[in-house]
C-alpha cells in the first residue's frame, strides 16, 4: 500500500479546512502499521482515504498497484469504534450480513473457525444488548475477518473499551494477525497501544496532518504485556509523546 502526497480539503462555512496535507508514507504488505497523532490531525480521513470512502483532493493511494477510487470490500475491511452491530439481528446474523448484502454464499466454516478462535462459539443466538462491549468489538472483527479481506483499518476500535478489557482485545488482534498475516493499519491516540501492536508507528503532526516522525518498533514477537511495564517500553512511550506534543521532524519526504 502506498500514499502518495495524500492532501484532504473540506469545505466549511467557515472556509477550507485542509485535514491532510502532502502525506506520503508506504504499508508493507503483511504489516501491522499504526497512525498516532493528537486529535484533529487527520488520522480517520487519511484511513477513509485509503479505503476510498472520500476522495483525496490531491494525491494518490495505490493498493497492490491499484489506484483507490472507491470502495473495494473485497479488499479491505473496516472495523470502526462502534461495533455497528444491528440490534434486531443476532451475533451469528450481523456476522453473516455482508455475505447476504453481496449476495455471496456464507463462508460458515470460516465464520465457526473465528467464533472458537475469538471466545464467541455459544454466542450465536444472542443480540447485541446482551453481549459485552468487548464482546461486540470481536463480533465485529470477526464479521471483518469473516470476508477474508487483504487489508484491515481498523479507526481506533478499543477506544471505548475499560484498559483490562483493552489489553485482551490487543492480544487477541496480535494473534489473529498473526495466524492470518493481514496488512493493518490501525487508528489510535493511545501511544502504548501503538507500541504495544506495531510493526511501525506513524506520527502525524497537528492539522493539516502531515508526516512528522515514523518510528520502528524492535520489540521482540510475541508481545506481552509484561513488555509494557519494561524501561525500554516507557522510554519509548516518553520519546513519541515529545513528537506528538512539538509536531516532531516536519517533512514530506517519502518514507517506506
Amino acid at each position: 500500500m502506498s500514499i502518495r502526497d495524500a492532501t484532504k480539503v473540506y469545505a466549511a462555512k467557515t472556509g477550507p479546512v485542509r485535514a491532510l496535507e502532502g502525506l506520503s508514507v508506504d504499508v508493507r504488505e503483511g504489516e501491522l502499521v499504526c497512525v498516532l497523532g493528537p486529535s484533529g490531525c487527520g488520522k480517520t480521513t487519511l484511513l477513509w482515504a485509503l479505503g476510498g470512502l472520500h476522495e483525496l483532493t490531491r494525491g494518490q493511494i495505490l493498493v497492490d498497484g491499484v489506484a483507490v477510487k472507491g470502495p473495494r470490500p473485497e479488499v479491505m475491511g473496516f472495523i470502526f469504534q462502534d461495533a455497528n452491530l444491528l440490534p434486531w439481528r443476532n451475533l451469528r446474523q450481523n456476522i453473516e450480513f455482508p455475505f447476504e448484502i453481496k449476495r455471496r454464499p456464507v463462508d460458515a466454516v470460516r465464520i465457526e473457525s473465528l467464533l472458537a478462535e475469538t471466545g464467541l462459539a455459544g454466542f450465536e443466538t444472542a443480540y447485541p444488548r446482551e453481549l459485552s462491549g468487548g464482546m461486540q468489538q470481536r463480533a465485529s472483527i470477526v464479521r471483518a475477518l469473516a470476508q477474508d479481506p487483504a487489508v484491515l483499518l481498523m479507526d481506533e476500535p478499543f477506544g471505548q473499551l475499560d484498559a483490562f478489557t483493552r489489553d485482551e482485545m490487543n492480544l487477541l488482534l496480535l494473534r489473529l494477525w498473526s495466524e492470518t498475516g493481514k496488512t493493518i493499519v490501525f487508528v489510535t491516540h493511545n501511544i502504548s497501544e501503538a507500541i504495544f501492536l506495531s510493526d511501525r508507528v506513524v506520527v502525524m503532526t497537528p492539522r493539516p496532518g502531515r508526516l512528522a516522525r515514523i518510528f520502528e518498533i524492535d520489540l521482540p514477537r510475541p508481545r506481552t504485556i509484561e513488555m509494557t511495564f519494561e524501561p525500554g517500553f516507557i522510554a519509548l512511550i516518553q520519546e513519541i509523546k515529545r513528537t506528538v506534543e512539538t509536531g516532531g521532524r516536519r517533512t514530506d519526504v517519502e518514507v517506506s
